[in-house]
């Protein structure tokens, strides 16, 4: 068993937390399982049995971030009122009790935006001159996002986007012009792990801007997926709309992943939309030649051979929209749509 560590932290008072669960009429039996759905909810690493809970209230182990984090949501307090530390100068509770109601109720909402407001003033000190002039222009860009989520909310569900296509497709620009119009995330595969894929490439001992041999194929582009869906899930987790960027050839093309992501999110209650970019060879040629990027210099040099591996005449089984971009049409009629936008909105 640890020694006591009362030392860890100024203030620690083990009895408070053990009159807390007193005072909610909870045994130590019910307060863990009560603090592990707590914790699950919240993304929190607790494993919490009634020995755990004994330690804590006895003062035997001071409780880990977590765990400390986990309580003050179980019984709606702060690290103070609990008895894991002493209060910060001019600390403050702030009252959430009111925060009662849907988010289709216009009051709720309000009272949210403000609850959002007053606990930002809390925690934010200016420490420039034009501190407070700052720190109010985003205290209102949050509330006003908060105002939008609350209404997207209202509205539907959180939706996952996957927008793929050749390179050259203009997948990305189409990517772009549906976060310009829905305000949602946008992740971008390049931009996401291009600098982490040449590292990788020149670790194994390749040419930073390969992205045809066995060596980026096996070893690095699994890994690229794998950082590109996990940014995304970090957003939908947290009911973020989030449009992803990248070609998805394999990934279209395989109906059980497409299912298997689909199920998942569903569980999650997030819609998942795959989008295929057709596009013409000539045009995509013409992008990529244009763009100048050194990772598509191989295609460059065997355009007829990397050509010949590309149907652009049909859709990936998997995909729900197909957006046709021959020709360039349908990012030229998105360029204008976007335009028109930003005209009204000023």
């Amino acid at each position: 068993m640890m020694p006591p560590t009362k030392h860890r932290r100024p203030g620690w008072d083990p009895a408070k937390l053990r009159e807390r669960r007193e005072a909610h009429g909870l045994t130590l039996e019910a307060a863990s399982e009560k603090l592990r759905q707590v914790a699950r909810r919240s993304g929190l690493r607790v494993a919490a049995n009634f020995h755990t809970l004994w330690g804590h209230e006895t003062g035997v182990v001071y409780p880990g971030p977590h765990y400390r984090r986990a309580y003050c949501l179980m019984y709606e307090a702060t690290e103070p009122e609990l008895g894991f530390r002493l209060p910060l100068p001019d600390e403050q509770t702030l009252d959430l009790s009111a925060l009662v109601g849907s988010l289709a109720d216009p009051a709720t909402t309000g009272q949210a935006a403000s609850a959002i407001a007053k606990g930002l003033d809390q925690v934010s000190e200016h420490v420039r001159s034009d501190g407070l002039a700052v720190a109010e222009t985003l205290k209102a860009r949050i509330v006003n996002g908060w105002r939008g989520r609350a209404l997207a909310r209202s509205l539907g569900t959180t939706t996952l986007v996957l927008v793929g296509g050749y390179a050259g497709s203009g997948k990305t620009e189409f990517a772009r012009f549906l976060g310009d119009v829905s305000g949602w995330a946008i992740l971008d595969k390049d931009s996401l792990t291009g600098r982490m894929t040449e590292r990788l490439l020149i670790s194994l001992g390749g040419d930073p801007h390969d992205r045809h041999s066995e060596t980026y194929l096996k070893e690095v582009r699994p890994l690229e997926y794998e950082c590109l869906m996990d940014a995304a899930n970090d957003n939908i987790e947290r009911g973020i709309s989030t449009i992803l960027s990248a070609p998805f050839i394999a990934e279209f093309r395989d109906e059980a992943w497409l299912a298997g992501l689909t199920n998942r999110c569903r569980a999650k209650g997030v819609d998942v939309v795959a989008i295929w970019v057709r596009c013409d060879a000539e045009s995509m040629r013409e992008y990529i030649e244009f763009r100048d990027a050194p990772r598509d210099a191989w295609k460059l040099a065997h355009w007829d051979e990397y050509v010949s591996t590309l149907d652009t005449e049909n859709s990936p089984p998997g995909v729900h929209l197909r957006v046709d971009n021959r020709m360039g049409a349908a990012i030229s009629v998105a360029d204008r749509m976007r335009e028109t936008l930003r005209r009204l909105l000023g």
